[in-house]
């Protein structure tokens, strides 16, 4: 990894470690991270290489973020861009962890024609790993849900 790149998740991930509990609107902007597809290998695992990278799907009930409970933050298991509130996550049932809301900044979306039927594909907007699909089935007060592949989530529980 470059020194800068380092430096640059280093320093944004520092409130993570420091006991933040929620991310707010508009403290989530940061530069983006660009690493060669060798630089990615390397630095994941060959399943979230296949998720993040190549917009694969784990298989559902497969994650342990699944049955996450405790609060605190997930951020991208690419870049550590803090995503989703533990607020703001909820049993869906799809076997997949399930959000109906994501932290402001932190997503960037795109139409997505893989099965036929359009779906809203969503990625993190600092390294462009893939997450999942939102669907607009969720609970209230947004209706969304943010269907995110665990392998691609790091979870930071409070005050770690």
């Amino acid at each position: 990894m470059k020194r800068r790149n380092f430096l640059s998740i280093s320093i944004f991930s520092l409130p993570l470690f420091l006991g933040v509990t929620e991310v707010k609107s508009g403290e989530n902007k940061s530069k983006k991270v660009f690493l060669s597809d060798k630089e990615w290998q390397k630095k994941l695992t060959a399943q979230q290489y296949q998720v993040l990278r190549k917009e694969g799907t784990e298989k559902p009930f497969s994650s342990p973020l699944n049955d996450e409970k405790r609060k605190g933050v997930y951020t991208c298991a690419g870049c550590s861009l803090p995503l989703f509130n533990s607020s703001t996550k909820y049993n869906s049932g799809t076997g997949w962890p399930s959000f109906y809301d994501s932290i402001a900044n932190a997503i960037e979306t795109k139409k997505d024609f893989k099965l036929f039927i359009p779906r809203t594909e969503y990625h993190c907007s600092r390294c462009g790993g893939h997450q999942g699909h939102v669907f607009i089935d969720g609970p209230k007060p947004t209706g969304k849900r943010y269907c995110n592949n665990g392998v691609a989530l790091k979870f930071i529980p409070e005050n770690s």
